[in-house]
């Protein structure tokens, strides 16, 4: 067993000021390995706790929990400071000979994605559907419902007028999922057309904490000089769509998770 292991946060420009860095995994300080003009953010760490049993480890809270707020710490710095192709937590290389041979047989995938991500910055949209809200506007945006709704209020026979409102409740659950799609291709085109890049996630399932079906979970890569403009969008459909069944979650900037994705397996 090695005395000692490499613990791999991320890669980054070999320039990165790391003596600004917070402290990492186990608190013990951040360093870089470097190979050329980019290096690894590393910690190094006693390989008794880490060779081996790592995988029954993760299962322990507490245990995960505090490396994976080490972990985020150094990322969210680097992410900070400059461009950064986030690595998976529990990333751990045998030496450092073994981090830069890493390096060096990945260097031009590894400097064309740091290059990439240094234009702009890592930012989510969600959008749920509220459908007691939007059942009430629904109209606004469906012509068919509009039609219905207007023939329920003019009908004057009792039994006419309860088929129809049989049938309107019907079109009203089929356009509330059409609709609620439909916003979202909108909303996710709108806004890829101010970003570098974008992405979508599984849409996550509703629990208490989610008020409202999510019919949108995506990611952009926005340029740094155009994150007004991306937040000017995002702030108009808020406003046009508040009160009629939508909610917006905007956050950021993150780390690229999602435009560094072929990192992933760098070890």
């Amino acid at each position: 067993m090695a005395d000692h292991l490499y613990y791999v946060y991320a890669v980054v420009p070999a320039a990165t000021a790391v003596e600004v860095a917070p402290s990492g995994i186990d608190d013990r300080a951040v360093t870089l390995v470097v190979n050329g003009d980019i290096a690894a953010l590393v910690t190094r760490v006693d390989g008794s706790e880490y060779a081996d049993g790592v995988d029954e480890r993760v299962a322990d809270v507490a245990w995960i929990a505090s490396r994976a707020t080490a972990h985020d710490a150094v990322l969210t710095w680097a992410s900070d400071v400059g461009a950064v192709v986030p690595l998976p937590i529990l990333s751990l290389f045998r030496s450092e000979d073994a981090v830069r041979s890493m390096l060096a047989a990945r260097r031009a995938e590894l400097a064309s994605l740091l290059a990439h991500v240094a234009r702009g910055r890592e930012y989510g949209v969600r959008v749920f559907r509220l459908d007691d809200e939007l059942r009430r506007s629904l109209a606004l945006f469906s012509a068919p419902i509009a039609a219905l709704e207007a023939e329920v209020a003019a009908v004057t026979s009792p039994g006419q007028g309860y088929l129809l409102t049989r049938k309107l409740e019907q079109a009203r659950k089929d356009e509330l999922r059409r609709v609620g799609a439909e916003v979202a291709t909108i909303v996710f085109n709108e806004l890829s057309a101010r970003s570098i890049a974008s992405a979508q996630d599984t849409l996550p399932q509703p629990t208490a904490e989610l008020s409202g079906a999510a019919v949108l979970n995506a990611s952009f890569l926005v340029a740094h000089d155009h994150i007004d403009d991306f937040r000017s969008a995002v702030t108009e459909f808020v406003r046009a769509h508040e009160r009629r069944g939508f909610r917006v979650e905007f956050t950021g900037p993150w780390p690229p998770y999602h435009f560094t994705r072929s990192a992933a397996d760098v070890r």
